[in-house]
């Protein structure tokens, strides 16, 4: 089964230019006879919503046939109750979706499906590959007639040409093609993948984004996050490690390694990514961020008479920031929680002061006060002005910004949307510049040791890049990277015509 009714979702809390950081996607797959695996997906993946909000999809086997199920939107528009009584068998994979490869539409949704030489196979991505233009080339010279497929349905993602490269060898099992494939990817990947009896995982060999392994009390999960697995009932094993590709079956759990280690975990999972009640690594997340906050007070000390967090994301550092400062914490911003996606367009009155459909001050606990306020990030900087606007005309005294990271001054090609580097408000200026234009009082960011530290990895094992512009995974030339890649590359790959209902 398939589902698309063309329906785009609007987001009216911001617009484009003053959304936070986005990581690509959320993925989880479950093996497991006798539990309803297409509702412990739908839940797994209720839990990762925060890692992608365009697209959910969840495709299910009995061992004979695959059954997929996606459209656009948040996990709990796109699944009813009788659309998940029939995703019937025993695997499951799901997916979230944010884009960073492929525009936004129903013919990016995933999981993405092709044909393989013993029948099926689904396959749902997170990350962001950076030699997708490379493997392109190597699918058109090795099946220049790719028939009827995601592809040539329209699908513009890494994700659909990696489906097809796994798809394509007739002569092989799909787990000898990926064995064959895996080490010419690059990138940032979490795949978890399935055909009709058997489930799979692969991890980069930087392990860029998390992937874990739970155990049921009747099979296995995998997903992208260790809150993933708590939500089902799953105990956490392990991670998925870098470079190794796992497979589930009748048969057990069978792990192979396709590449060595050389792990370079992105930091900002620790930063805003991820969960806070999830764990990378081996180090929790909250903890990570209570003890960035702890760090930033000692290096960007101020008198101020409250510690108030952007919410939610800025909550853990505040609390840590108010327990080494000794300034006390206080909530002095709601945010509104029902607001998220919606078929609604904004007016241009409504854009304009977007925020506040998401967040508004507390007058009576403000106004008076001198001010602390925490945030995990600034990109553009055009959140951060209209909070202090908006903070301003609530009352308060002096506004003192504080970010539990650094200057965010290079674009991710890992699979976060930061924006160019034209584009982020930390290029080429310094910390005086940026506390300027967004109109603070004063300015202060985690050093880039404060917050290695606080993630309890080693530097050389995480990925700074954002940070620093040290890209731990080469990068291509600049016409061969981008959102947009695909967009006109597929239109040259020869198939047959498919109508997919837009």
């Amino acid at each position: 089964m398939l589902r698309g009714d063309g329906k785009l979702n609007l987001d009216i809390a911001v617009s484009d230019s003053d959304k936070a950081p986005q990581d690509q996607c959320g993925v989880f797959g479950v093996w497991a006879p006798g539990e309803e695996v297409a509702k412990l997906t739908f839940f797994g993946l209720y839990s990762l919503q925060h890692r992608g909000q365009e697209s959910a999809g969840i495709a299910t086997s009995d061992g004979k046939k695959i059954l997929v199920y996606k459209d656009m939107g948040l996990v709990s528009q796109v699944f009813s109750e009788s659309a998940l009584e029939s995703l019937v068998g025993h695997i499951a994979v799901g997916h979230n979706r944010y884009s960073t490869t492929g525009a936004s539409h129903w013919r990016n949704a995933q999981p993405t499906l092709g044909r393989t030489s013993a029948g099926t196979i689904a396959l749902a991505h997170n990350g962001n590959l950076t030699n997708t233009a490379d493997l392109l080339d190597m699918l058109k010279e090795r099946y220049p007639d790719q028939g009827t497929n995601e592809i040539t349905g329209g699908n513009t993602t890494d994700t659909a040409v990696l489906t097809a490269l796994m798809a394509g060898d007739l002569d092989h099992t799909l787990e000898a093609t990926a064995l064959e494939l895996l080490p010419k990817v690059k990138g940032a990947f979490c795949l978890v993948f399935m055909d009709e009896h058997t489930l799979y995982a692969a991890r980069d060999p930087q392990g860029v984004r998390p992937l874990v392994l739970g155990r049921l009390e009747r099979g296995w999960v995998v997903a992208s996050e260790t809150a993933a697995l708590d939500i089902v009932g799953a105990s956490f094993v392990r991670e998925v490690e870098p470079g190794e590709l796992i497979a589930i079956d009748e048969n057990g759990l069978r792990s192979t390694r396709f590449a060595e280690v050389k792990r370079a975990g992105c930091v900002f999972e620790y930063v805003y990514l991820a969960r806070p009640d999830t764990s990378i690594n081996g180090k929790n997340v909250y903890d990570a961020r209570v003890e960035m906050g702890r760090t930033l007070a000692r290096e960007y000390p101020v008198e101020a008479d409250l510690v108030i967090p952007t919410p939610e994301s800025g909550t853990p550092a505040a609390i840590g920031y108010s327990q080494e400062s000794g300034i006390p914490f206080g909530h002095g911003l709601v945010k509104n929680a029902y607001v998220g996606r919606t078929f609604i367009q904004p007016s241009q009155t409504i854009r304009q002061r977007g925020i506040r459909l998401k967040l508004n001050p507390l007058k009576e606990v403000i106004q008076g006060k001198r001010i602390i306020v925490i945030d995990d990030s600034i990109v553009r900087g055009n959140t951060q002005r209209a909070l202090v606007q908006m903070l301003r005309e609530a009352g308060a005294a002096e506004i003192h910004v504080r970010i539990s990271s650094p200057p965010i001054t290079w674009p991710c090609f890992y699979g976060i949307d930061f924006a160019t580097r034209a584009e982020l408000i930390a290029t080429g200026i310094g910390v005086d510049d940026v506390r300027q234009s967004i109109g603070a009082d004063s300015l202060g960011y985690l050093t880039k040791d404060g917050m290695v530290a606080a993630t309890g990895q080693q530097e050389r094992e995480l990925c700074t890049a954002c940070f620093t512009g040290k890209y731990p995974i080469e990068l291509p030339m600049a016409d061969r990277l981008g959102k947009n890649l695909l967009e006109k590359g597929v239109a040259s790959i020869p198939g047959e015509s498919v109508h997919l209902h837009d």
